[in-house]
């Protein structure tokens, strides 16, 4: 019961993403060409670091991120409290200035320090925090689980790593990311704390870089 190793990833790229129109928890898309050959491309990488466990949203982005894996019979758990944030009544619409307007105006809200402030119908990072920690509590209880790959979603990634670190979610975006980009974590059980190993690292999609 010393340490763990988590290897975190936010999902490939979708349509959406692409287009640049907000997904959140209530989008449940699947990954285009481009995110399928970016979930190729990190599996390839890492298909032969023994992952005790699979951890996913239940958004089927995630799930087909690490199909490769779980194609290999890896165990798998999927939960809710993974998922992306919900940007509300705004999710899935063709960004206009109106919409686009209110999103800086959210996000600079948050940084400001106003993280209880919920999006138009949705949530605010702290109902995030919130249903992520019982998800988190339980992957860190589980010490016989030396190495694990999550799959997540990139405003719900921000909030767990300022959450896991200790950092005041108005900073969460301090955490960048990028599709299938990796934030190789460290714990250790003595501290009680975690490291960072790797941060938002694609190396692994350096072959992709043609597409």
């Amino acid at each position: 019961m010393s340490s763990k190793t988590i290897y975190l990833i936010r999902h490939g790229e979708t349509d959406y993403n692409r287009r640049g129109v907000v997904q959140g928890s209530g989008i449940d898309a699947h990954l285009n060409e481009l995110g399928e050959a970016q979930a190729k491309a990190f599996f390839e990488v890492y298909h032969d670091i023994k992952f005790d466990k699979v951890y996913t949203s239940k958004l089927i982005r995630t799930v087909q991120s690490v199909r490769g894996f779980l194609d290999k019979g890896l165990p798998h758990e999927a939960y809710e409290g993974l998922n992306e944030i919900s940007w509300g009544i705004r999710e899935g619409r063709t960004p206009n200035s109106m919409d686009n307007d209110y999103y800086r105006w959210l996000v600079t809200s948050w940084q400001q320090g106003k993280t209880d402030l919920q999006a138009e119908g949705g949530e605010s990072p702290e109902d995030v925090q919130k249903r992520q920690l019982p998800v988190i509590d339980l992957i860190l209880a589980r010490p016989e689980e030396k190495t694990v790959l999550v799959a997540m979603h990139g405003r719900a990634m921000r909030v767990l790593l300022a959450t896991i670190f200790n950092r005041p979610l108005h900073l969460m975006d301090e955490f960048l990311h990028t599709n299938l980009g990796l934030y190789l974590l460290h714990y250790d059980y003595n501290s009680k704390s975690f490291s960072l190993q790797k941060e938002n690292d694609i190396a692994h999609l350096q072959s992709l870089e043609t597409l």
